[in-house]
C-alpha cells in the first residue's frame, strides 16, 4: 500500500531535517496540523522543526507555508520538551552514577541515553525513562538507595525493578530482556550477559559541567543485538515509532563499523529476527536516506524479493499509522478483551519476529501476568 501524500512530506521533513535530503517540493499541499500531529505520534517535533528550519527558504512562495504562530509555539515545545528535559536527564544519569560509583557499582546506561549519543542533535531525541544495568549486583544497589536516600523500590515488573531519580523514571535491569514470555529470550538472555563483560567505559557531565563520572556503555555487538530484540518486542506485541527506527539507522551510522555483522545477521537468523531486521534497514535507506554503503545485504536500492519489499511496506505504514490503533482503556474488565483484540490483530507480527507457536506466546503471556499481575 503506497504512503499517503501527508506521510511523504513527514518523511520528506525528517530526511531534510537529519542532513539526508536538501529541499522539500515547494509546490506540495502541506497540511501543517497533520504533520504536527504525525510529529508529536512519533515523537519527533525536533527532528521536524530541524527540517522546517532548513529548508525554510524553499517554501516561503508555497500557500501552505508554516504559519508563525505554530512554528513559534513548535519553537517553544521544542525547547521546554526536548532540550530542556535532554539537559535535566543527562543531569540525572550523571548524578545517579556517582551515588553508584561511590558505593562501588559499575552503572550500564541503555537505550535512551546510549541512543541519543548516536544523533546529530541528541537534545532533540525525546527523553523517556533512564534504563540501567549494574552487572548483576542490582538487589545491593536498590538497597543502598533506599538505605541512604530513602527511595522505595518497585519489584512489580518483569526483568527490571523501577524507581524515580530527580522526576525521571528509572528501570534498574537485572535482565535485559522478559525471559517468561518466549524461549528464545531466554537463550538470547544468555547473550546479552555475555557481551555486557565488553562494555565500554565514557565520561559523563551535566550542562553545567560541575559534576562528570564514568558509566558504561554496551560494545557495539550488544547495542546491535539488543536494539533489533527491543524493537521487536514493541512492534510484535504493540508497534513502534520511527524514533525507534532513527535510533538504529543512527547507531549504524556512527558504530556500524564496529559491529560483527557476521555474528549478528547469524544470531538473527537463528532467532527468526532477520526478516524483520532486512526490513528495518530498509526503511532506514529507502525512507529515511541513510546510505547504502552502511548496511548488509542491500543491493541496487531495493531488497531482494518483492514479498519482503511488501512487507517493509506493511511495517512502514503500521508505524506511521498503526492497522491495530485506539488508547487503550481504563478498568481492568475493559482492558483484558483490548489487549486480546490487539494480540490477534498482531499475530502476523509474532510470526514475523518470534519462532514460538502461538500457543506458547499465548501461554508465556498469560504465565507473565500471572507472575507480575500489576502488568495487565
Amino acid at each position: 500500500m503506497p504512503l499517503s501524500a501527508n506521510h511523504e512530506i513527514f518523511l520528506s521533513l525528517l530526511r531534510i531535517g537529519i542532513g539526508h535530503q536538501t529541499s522539500l517540493d515547494p509546490k506540495a499541499a502541506i497540511d501543517w496540523k497533520t504533520i504536527e500531529a504525525l510529529a508529536k505520534q512519533q515523537g519527533l517535533l525536533g527532528i521536524v522543526l530541524d527540517g522546517v528550519e532548513i529548508c525554510h527558504t524553499d517554501i516561503t512562495d508555497n500557500t501552505d507555508t508554516l504559519p508563525l504562530a505554530m512554528k513559534l509555539t513548535w519553537i517553544g515545545e521544542v525547547v521546554q520538551n526536548y532540550e530542556q528535559v535532554y539537559a535535566q536527564y543527562t543531569k540525572a544519569i550523571a548524578d545517579l552514577a556517582v551515588f553508584y560509583n561511590a558505593h562501588g557499582f559499575r552503572m550500564m546506561v541503555l537505550k535512551g541515553y546510549a541512543c541519543a549519543m548516536n544523533w546529530p542533535r541528541p537534545e532533540h531525541r525525546p527523553c523517556g525513562d533512564v534504563d540501567i544495568y549494574l552487572f548483576g549486583i542490582y538487589k545491593e544497589a536498590d538497597e543502598a538507595l533506599t538505605r541512604e536516600l530513602g527511595i522505595k523500590i518497585d519489584h512489580s515488573h518483569q526483568h527490571h525493578t523501577v524507581f524515580e531519580w530527580q522526576g525521571f523514571t528509572v528501570e534498574n535491569h537485572y535482565d535485559f530482556v522478559n525471559v517468561v514470555v518466549h524461549r528464545s529470550s531466554r537463550e538470547l538472555e544468555k547473550i546479552f550477559k555475555s557481551l555486557a563483560e565488553t562494555a565500554e567505559t565514557a565520561e559523563i557531565q551535566n550542562t553545567n559541567g560541575t559534576n562528570h563520572t564514568n558509566i558504561c556503555l554496551p560494545s557495539a555487538n550488544l547495542h546491535a543485538l539488543f536494539l533489533i530484540r527491543h524493537m521487536v518486542s514493541h512492534f510484535a506485541a504493540v508497534g513502534i515509532s520511527l524514533r525507534q527506527v532513527l535510533d538504529w539507522g543512527f547507531f549504524v551510522e556512527k558504530q556500524g563499523k564496529d559491529v560483527d555483522w557476521e555474528w549478528l545477521e547469524k544470531t538473527l537468523e537463528e532467532y527468526h529476527m532477520k526478516e524483520f531486521f532486512d526490513c528495518i534497514n530498509a526503511i532506514c535507506m529507502e525512507d529515511l536516506g541513510f546510505a547504502n554503503t552502511n548496511f548488509t545485504n542491500y543491493t541496487n536500492g531495493s531488497l531482494r524479493s518483492k514479498s519482503l519489499e511488501n512487507l517493509k511496506e506493511r511495517i512502514l505504514n503500521d508505524t506511521l499509522s498503526p492497522e491495530f490503533d485506539g488508547m487503550q482503556p481504563k478498568g481492568l474488565i475493559h482492558r483484558v478483551p483490548f489487549k486480546y483484540r490487539r494480540w490477534k490483530a498482531n499475530a502476523w507480527k509474532r510470526e514475523l519476529c518470534y519462532a514460538e507457536s502461538e500457543t506458547s506466546s499465548f501461554w508465556g503471556g498469560v504465565w507473565n501476568h500471572l507472575l507480575k499481575p500489576a502488568g495487565i
